[in-house]
């Protein structure tokens, strides 16, 4: 777990600010989950084309066919014409369903971000606790000077 740990805070996922907020690098996260999407549709796709290849009633004639039919199930579009027959392949059907909806859904939120600019409340945070520093500041500096005033105007 601590190698783990290691091995996200050094590779640009997020930085922590001066207020300790984690800010996420969402170009790194991007460029991971879109790696990892491919990478998931091809391996998957791959076995898949071997678990149906040969099968009665298999209608995944080739590894083309086994990786649209990742696709489609990572888009919840459907399957069209491939449907696999053997339980390897429905599970890796399955698998590539949940993982790939997750990872689409993770670069659609990324694009909706940047896109229309929500703002995060960590940055709201920030900004704030920045503003309230820069007040508290002038404050003790006019505290300070009235202190000076008083001071002066009692010696006379």
């Amino acid at each position: 777990m601590i190698v783990f740990k290691s091995i996200i805070e050094k590779s640009g996922f997020y930085n922590i600010d001066e207020y300790g907020v984690k800010n996420y690098n969402l170009g790194v996260i991007s460029l991971f989950a879109i790696a990892l999407f491919i990478s998931l549709t091809l391996s998957f796709g791959y076995i898949t084309y071997q678990a149906e290849f040969g099968q009665d009633g298999a209608t995944i004639a080739d590894y083309a066919d086994a990786v649209w039919l990742m696709l489609m199930a990572s888009s919840t579009i459907g399957f069209g014409g491939e449907l696999p027959v053997t339980v390897l392949g429905r599970a890796m059907v399955f698998s590539m369903f949940v993982l790939g909806v997750g990872i689409l859904g993770l670069l659609g939120g990324v694009f909706v971000q940047k896109a229309f600019g929500f703002s995060d409340t960590n940055i709201k945070n920030r900004e704030l606790r920045k503003q309230n520093q820069e007040i508290l500041a002038k404050v003790n500096d006019l505290e300070q000077k009235i202190d000076q005033l008083l001071a002066t105007q009692r010696q006379q």
